[in-house]
């Protein structure tokens, strides 16, 4: 017989992970946690007679049964991500439920309640135990533990309508993007589009052809998709307007008409969270959401982005202006204003002139080997680590998975990490995540941290490996930040090692902080070097990378803004709301965080999966407000010198041993004042983003 694929603790063997055994297997995992759970409560509810309750006795069995479940369905639900079918969307729908209904049930345990306030008001614990019990007590009352039989009744209605709802959504986006094509067969067309992106169009255009032979990116046909590479591509570099113009309805428009349309289900989504937010005593979602941020209130939140706002507006409004005129001395119709599929174009074109920077052309300064390396070597100088690739060490879910691990100064293992690369449009979804595989865990069973790192970056082609735009090679430093705190956390407690028990907005700062050294000068021209020639990037180049990190930020300052603003005020249920659908909403928030109107076409709340299908609904302004932790947290290493080794040195030492070491044992605000010395400001972060002239 078989061994269980479902091996808690162990690296999943994903070639084993196929749609029937899921099917087959995942039941008994549940019929095991049920059992483990009504085992723990039937012990509980003996020790809690004790006059003095133990941690381990009471935190540890529950550890353990809620880390089997997480790992369980975390293979399932990451194979959803990256690997996604038919037959595996049915599986993880179908199982859903039960997984809602688990975790309610463990949220709803009044014995566990009962045994968490004993503990607590039995013991005078540290303040690291202190965080972890608060915590699971919040967490628990806002699972509605606090909440008579009947209103928590219609509590876990309303969790399993959302988690529905949630996965409805979140597939007809990823319908909704597959579903619309165009077969271009004119080179007229493809006119301005970089060579990769056109082999990537032609072999696409091939197969869903059904051609024989090879495809051929030269004289087409090319399959024009909503994937992100080939979209980004054709905004940015094609000159055939009225094909950016369909194309970009087309993207604002995804999921928005017909049976994928999310219209309705982001009201019944927002309609349930407010339902569920008053039912524990909360005036709204984003009240609750705060409550266990960093940012704590609702004011906060839209004073910072306001801060933030003023400045990107009126450095956007000039930048719509500077842009209108370079069109118009380039032939753009004197008659017409430009429209939202004109700005990437018109952008890329005055970029190229004013910065004589052509992104593309620096791709070949850009393949993905050289660039690990040089985050390798990044990492190594600042946290005393080494990243060392296991060929053959692990299973993987795609060939084109990398896994690697990490050694300390000692050459002992640490941890490890998965990364997949790649763009696969008809079968992983769109974005960069990490994920844990596994948490560091000293008890009981010793376990090294595991992490999943994904991107969606342009794949190799026949004669060229991946050659990445700068934009993504920022993504992967992104990603490798979060990947840090995960791995080389140095808490023993699972509860709040790595980013467990990380305030949500406060998650991005290593993240984000690693992105800041794409622009040192010596960490990037170590990593750019030509995948044929190997000459380096020179530092006309690098001068300009460097300038195009503010050039049109305001705008780009304002997509954010208004990704936030949106969000934060759909789910506060102020005054201004009411009577009103979250398009209206939008729109008139859109009157002071855009300067080119959206267009009646444009529904992109339909496909902000972000919010209403992901873990940032109330709490997408979380980048923001991590970028200001970022940014004052890089700018000590600036202030220390970034060509001094040895300082910065110190300094990385002390980044790791506070930010990326004691992940949740406390609050950001304390780690972050343990390694600036203060709170943090919001002036680094400004004059990153090239605001800092315009108050």
């Amino acid at each position: 017989m078989e061994t269980s694929i479902f091996n808690y603790g162990e690296l999943p063997e994903f070639n084993k992970f196929s749609s029937d055994r899921i099917n087959q297997e995942f039941p008994g995992v549940i019929e095991k946690i049920n059992l483990d759970f009504k085992k723990i409560e039937k012990f509980l509810s003996n020790y809690l007679e004790q006059e003095n309750l133990e941690w381990d006795k009471v935190i540890n069995p529950l550890n353990e049964v809620n880390e089997i479940l997480r790992w369980s369905w975390g293979v399932i639900s990451h194979l959803n991500g990256v690997k996604n079918s038919e037959s595996l969307r049915e599986i993880y729908s179908k199982f859903l439920p039960e997984i809602i209904n688990l975790s309610n049930k463990f949220g709803q345990s009044k014995i566990i309640y009962s045994a968490l306030l004993k503990l607590k008001k039995t013991n005078d614990f540290d303040e690291i135990k202190n965080r972890i019990l608060e915590k699971e007590i919040l967490e628990m009352e806002h699972r509605g533990i606090s909440l008579n039989t009947d209103t928590q009744k219609e509590f876990n209605v309303i969790s399993e309508k959302l988690g529905k709802l949630s996965t409805k959504f979140s597939n007809n986006v990823l319908d909704a993007t597959n579903s619309w094509s165009l077969i271009l067969n004119d080179k007229s067309q493809i006119d301005g589009v970089p060579e990769r992106v056109l082999e990537l169009m032609s072999i696409s255009a091939h197969k869903s052809l059904n051609k024989e032979g090879e495809a051929d990116a030269k004289n087409g046909p090319w399959r024009l998709s909503l994937d992100i590479p080939t979209y980004t591509a054709f905004m940015t570099y094609a000159s055939d307007r009225n094909l950016r113009e369909k194309l970009y309805k087309a993207f604002v428009s995804r999921a928005s008409h017909g049976e994928k349309n999310n219209s309705q289900i982001i009201e019944e989504i927002l309609s349930l969270r407010t339902k569920q937010a008053k039912l524990l005593g909360y005036e709204s979602w984003a009240e609750l959401s705060l409550s266990t941020k960093m940012a704590k209130e609702i004011n906060n939140v839209e004073k910072l982005l306001e801060e933030i706002r003023k400045p990107a507006f009126k450095t956007a409004k000039n930048e719509l202006v500077r842009l209108n005129k370079f069109s118009k001395d380039n032939g753009f119709p004197n008659s017409e204003n430009l429209q939202s599929w004109d700005i990437s174009y018109w952008s890329e074109l005055l970029r190229k002139e004013k910065l004589n920077l052509d992104q593309e052309s620096l791709r070949p300064w850009f393949p993905l080997n050289d660039v690990l390396k040089g985050l390798f070597k990044l990492s190594e100088k600042l946290f005393d680590i080494k990243v060392i690739e296991a060929i053959n060490e692990a299973p993987i879910w795609n060939d084109d998975v990398l896994f690697f691990n990490i050694l300390n100064k000692d050459d002992k293992k640490i941890a490890s990490f998965y990364l997949d690369p790649y763009s696969r449009p008809e079968s992983k979804r769109g974005g960069a995540w990490m994920d844990e595989c596994l948490n560091r865990n000293n008890i009981g069973r010793i376990t090294l941290p595991v992490a999943y790192l994904v991107c969606n970056q342009t794949p190799p082609s026949k004669d060229k490996p991946s050659l990445m735009s700068f934009d993504e090679v920022q993504t992967l430093f992104h990603e490798f930040g979060h990947g840090l705190q995960h791995m080389l956390t140095t808490v023993n407690l699972p509860q709040a090692a790595g980013i467990n028990n990380v305030e949500w907005d406060a998650v991005e700062l290593p993240s984000q902080f690693m992105e800041n050294w794409c622009f040192h000068k010596n960490t990037l021209l170590n990593i750019a070097k030509h995948y044929k020639t190997g000459e380096k990037l020179s530092d006309e180049n690098f001068e300009k990378l460097v300038k195009n990190r503010t050039f049109n930020c305001g705008m780009a300052t304002l997509r954010q803004l208004h990704f936030a603003i949106t969000d934060i005020r759909l789910h506060s249920n102020i005054n201004s709301n009411q009577g009103k659908n979250s398009d209206e909403i939008r729109k008139e928030i859109a009157r002071n965080t855009t300067v080119i109107e959206p267009i009646r076409e444009d529904k992109f709340l339909c496909c902000f999966s972000h919010i209403f299908a992901g873990g940032y609904s109330a709490g997408y302004y979380s980048y923001k407000w991590a970028e200001v932790l970022s940014a004052d947290a890089f700018s000590m290493f600036e202030e220390a010198d970034l060509e001094n080794n040895q300082n910065i040195k110190v300094i990385g030492k002390k980044f790791k041993d506070t930010i990326l070491s004691l992940g949740g044992s406390f609050s950001p605000l304390e780690v972050f004042k343990l390694f600036r010395g203060r709170e943090p400001k919001t002036d680094s972060l400004i004059r990153h983003l090239g605001l800092s002239s315009v108050n």
